[in-house]
């Protein structure tokens, strides 16, 4: 794949999930976080199943190997990183978690030092502070006083905890190579829902409270957020890397906070300092301002 066509289907990605936040709003005040997440998949394989069959052909001997990771990556892409998600969207606005959300890049380098022992420069660890900093100004709507009185809103707060579960579930996706990335996505997405069933029936649901808005929002999420983003994530980070592909997580927020605009939210001036420390900080993170000095110094070299 090249990379033009990478940078299209994130593109796609990043808009699918800000109307996932956007819908997920609606959907949380008529059902839980556990049957948003249950429906959303159970639907999806709907899709997920017959596309991976007949577009990749997997090869269910590998796939059979690779059952650890695919548990792992149901876990925390399917059943984690939404349980956290929905549950966000209950106590904060989809915009304030879109920005929190906009984390994701910094936190994916940064895991990857840890982790995949990668390097990074000092403007990226600056970028990394920067966009903390932007967070936490989020979180506490620009009252630092906050951090001491634990005061906090839940719903950014779970939101940190989601960008550490979307981080983990990146680096399984890129590092399992040897299942094909919609296959790895519908088998995942399997684990997932089996997880789950016993606990959505304990927990129960009266559909005859369920409206009209409600059922059209699940249905998107699981159309195009749970389908298509999943699919168009997985084949992207594979063919430009974890790190790139992060990047364009940051248009997250910023289709977010326009879908939210046209329906009558009110962005603030907090909001905007927020996500503008945490965009500059993920600009330092990602290295580009590195690439550019490197750029510069050789052609004066060369000159």
């Amino acid at each position: 794949m090249s990379k033009y066509r990478a940078w299209l289907l994130l593109v796609a990605t990043t808009l699918f999930w800000a109307g996932n936040y956007v819908f997920g709003k609606y959907v949380i005040m008529e059902m839980t976080p556990l049957w948003i997440t249950f429906s959303r998949w159970l639907l999806a394989l709907l899709l997920l199943i017959p596309i991976a069959y007949f577009l990749e052909k997997p090869k269910w001997q590998i796939v059979k190997k690779a059952w650890i990771p695919l548990i792992g990556m149901g876990v925390l892409g399917s059943i984690g990183y939404n349980l956290v998600l929905y549950s966000a969207l209950a106590y904060t606005s989809p915009t304030n978690a879109a920005l929190v959300s906009a984390l994701n890049p910094a936190v994916i380098v940064l895991f990857s030092v840890f982790l995949l022992r990668e390097r990074i420069t000092w403007l990226q660890t600056s970028g990394i502070v920067l966009s903390l900093i932007g967070a936490f100004v989020l979180i506490t709507q620009g009252n630092f006083g906050q951090l001491l009185q634990h005061e906090y809103n839940k719903g950014d707060v779970f939101m940190l905890g989601a960008v550490v579960i979307w981080t983990l579930y990146s680096i399984i996706g890129r590092r399992l190579t040897s299942v094909p990335p919609i296959t790895s996505t519908a088998v995942s997405a399997v684990f997932a829902t089996l997880i789950l069933a016993p606990f959505a029936i304990a927990q129960g649901i009266d559909v005859t409270k369920i409206s009209p808005l409600t059922m059209t929002g699940i249905l998107y999420i699981a159309i195009f957020p749970s389908v298509f983003s999943f699919i168009f994530w997985n084949m992207s980070i594979r063919a430009i890397g974890i790190s790139l592909a992060g990047i364009f997580l940051n248009l997250i927020p910023v289709f977010t906070a326009i879908i939210s605009w046209i329906l009558g939210e009110r962005i603030t001036g907090t909001q905007v300092l927020g996500g503008a420390l945490v965009f500059l900080g993920v600009y330092l993170t990602s290295g580009m301002l590195n690439h550019r000095f490197e750029r510069s110094y050789f052609r004066s070299t060369s000159d």
